[in-house]
């Protein structure tokens, strides 16, 4: 969900891009058609590694942003899987570490023109003065070795560089099995800034998963903020007198999901890591952000969780990359707060994944003035109850830097018997309001069951 002023219009819509591929927006209380690219996105639901998903997928639609400056040149930036595109995925088989094996913790993509699961695109489009969008550019074409981690919200416009921001996932499966997301060359597990003013004079890149695949004009375009990136629900940026404070969600594994802020960063050029990769010299990496995955889930070791035969309310968790967690231990931001998967607190929740990072600078709800807000799919303690419901709350920066708890946001609206899956959060231009993406389905192959709240004190 994002707002944006259509050229020639003076009220802020607020605009739903949803993944199989239709985008609105509302206007004068009625939901009106903005672009219709169904027939661009790859066919969802199919099965994963030949067993069935059950309609679940993470590809399509991924991202929407709007350029700071659509008012008067109609751009629009897309992110979405590529129809056509799909493959047989990198790995024949679902991955999981062994810490005894080190064959499971040095694996390889190779044979990736043919080992991959699809083809995400990252285009820029403009709104004709006819009041027809159409497709401008390609700005990346990325090869993706499995279904999930792609990124969700992925496309947003920094308010300090002016930059569009990417955020890719790690690439999928689970437990990055090519641990994708620490290699400087891997586009994977990153969030990239790309300057979409400088042209590159090339409107259709080739299809690449490293940043040294790319042509030197685009690689010129770009530079990474951070690595280290499991799966991320979009970047948030609050104003915070003459800078900003960045609030990133990474998704966890097993046991944790985690915000991180950070204020200050040092981006690097592409061609910089392109050109140390060359030398193979180590690049000057002070400042430049690491969220610790695969290593580290959160705060924690990344682990493998087991049940306990001689007791099965227990569980044995294993560390399953020492070695990674050893290494990044020091180099690692610490996250802002995290919430667990299984947390017995009373005032507390059983999360599932997280699906919404965002400020919040409005005085219509006090007791959140200044805070970031983040949704979670659905609570823990709800997977035996019919129907399930997802989780609202909150946190803040603490002025001594220190981790901060959270806090449950109660709602008192009735979904009535069906499920309510909080699939999205959004924010209008000055974040002031909240939105809630709400869906009564986990699979992609259920059609209109999805509503937008606005919440209110």
């Amino acid at each position: 969900m994002k707002t944006a002023i259509l050229p020639g219009d003076s009220m802020e819509r607020l605009f739903i891009a949803t993944q199989v591929g239709e985008i609105f927006y509302i206007g004068n209380g009625v939901i009106r058609n903005f672009l219709d690219i169904r027939s661009r996105i790859i066919k969802l639901g199919d099965s994963e590694l030949g067993v069935s998903r059950g309609g679940y997928d993470e590809r399509g639609l991924l991202g929407l942003a709007f350029h700071p400056d659509f008012y008067y040149n109609g751009l629009f930036y897309l992110h979405y899987s590529v129809a056509g595109t799909q493959g047989p995925d990198a790995l024949s088989e679902r991955f999981m570490p062994n810490p005894c094996d080190p064959g499971t913790l040095n694996l390889r993509w190779i044979n990736r023109e043919t080992q991959y699961n699809h083809i995400d695109t990252v285009e820029e489009w403009i709104l004709q003065s006819n009041g027809q969008p159409q497709k401008r550019r390609t700005l990346l074409n990325l090869r993706r070795p499995f279904l999930n981690h792609n990124g969700v919200n992925s496309l947003n416009f920094s308010p300090e560089t002016g930059k569009l921001v990417l955020t890719t996932g790690d690439g999928g499966s689970g437990y990055d099995p090519f641990n994708l997301s620490q290699n400087d060359m891997e586009i994977a597990g990153k969030i990239i800034e790309i300057d979409v003013v400088k042209n590159t004079f090339i409107d259709n890149p080739p299809v690449v998963t490293r940043f040294n695949e790319l042509p030197a004009t685009i690689q010129e375009t770009l530079t990474v903020i951070a690595k280290g990136v499991r799966n991320i629900p979009g970047i948030s940026y609050q104003r915070f007198y003459d800078q900003y404070i960045k609030y990133v969600g990474n998704v966890g594994q097993d046991l944790v999901e985690s915000i991180f802020s950070f204020v200050q960063y040092k981006p690097i050029p592409v061609t910089q890591l392109v050109q140390n990769s060359l030398m193979k010299s180590k690049s000057d990496q002070e400042g430049f952000i690491n969220f610790g995955w695969r290593g580290w889930e959160g705060a924690f070791p990344t682990s493998i969780i087991r049940g306990c035969s001689a007791n099965p309310t227990m569980e044995e968790k294993t560390i399953a990359y020492y070695n990674e967690a050893v290494k990044n231990s020091m180099r690692r931001l610490q996250p802002l707060t995290s919430y667990f998967h299984k947390d017995p607190r009373p005032d507390k929740f059983g999360g599932t994944a997280l699906t919404g990072v965002q400020a919040y600078m409005g005085n219509g709800i006090p007791n959140l003035t200044g805070s970031v807000v983040f949704t979670d799919l659905l609570a823990r303690h709800a997977e035996s109850q019919l129907p399930g419901k997802g989780v609202l709350a909150y946190t803040r920066v603490r002025t001594d830097s220190k981790p901060n708890d959270f806090s449950v946001i109660q709602t008192d609206y009735n979904f009535g018997s069906g499920s309510a899956y909080y699939v999205t959060l959004g924010t209008n231009l000055d974040q002031t309001r909240l939105y809630l993406g709400v869906y009564g389905s986990m699979n992609v192959t259920d059609f209109n069951q999805g509503t937008i709240f606005e919440i209110v004190l």
